[in-house]
């Protein structure tokens, strides 16, 4: 956890240029500097000194390429939710390590309510997923409960924020 001295050192301020080329960037991150500063009327340099400037500051994380999990043999994609039997950072850390080192899993989320923990897990086939819960999910320790949901079809899938 960051302490409020260190969140407001984080904190950077954002003017409508910054959140039109972040518009822009959620749109298409291949765009050049070039085709930015056309879009927004600012020259090349300005563009590209505020770009730098929200990677530095965490503002843009990263760039991604995003792809179609069925057109690469990841036709199943599950919800699943875990509760852990013990409340502390030792078994949640355990729990953290693992599933973030396994590729099925896409994301993962500390959640509040009657589970601790959403995954997002994509997987060949209903065999894959047997076979991945089976001998990866529920060896980690500390697990006491899981429920699989699993996606019948897609209806929004975005990252843009803006």
């Amino acid at each position: 956890m960051q302490t409020k001295k260190e969140q407001a050192a984080n904190t950077i301020t954002l003017d409508e240029k910054d959140f039109a080329i972040l518009r822009l960037l959620q749109q298409n991150a291949k765009l050049t500097v070039r085709e930015i500063a056309a879009s927004i009327h600012l020259s090349a340099t300005p563009v590209h000194e505020r770009i730098k400037r929200m990677e530095a500051n965490g503002v843009i994380k990263q760039y991604a390429t995003l792809i179609d999990h069925r057109k690469v043999h990841k036709g199943i994609m599950v919800i699943c939710y875990i509760s852990l039997k013990e409340h502390n950072r030792k078994v949640a850390k355990v729990f953290i390590d693992a599933v973030t080192d396994f590729p099925e899993v896409l994301e993962c989320y500390n959640i509040s309510g009657q589970f601790d923990f959403m995954l997002k897990i994509v997987s060949k086939d209903m065999e894959s997923y047997h076979d991945f819960y089976l001998h990866k999910l529920s060896m980690i320790k500390g697990i006491s409960h899981t429920q699989s949901i699993f996606v019948m079809g897609i209806l929004k899938d975005t990252h843009q924020l803006l």
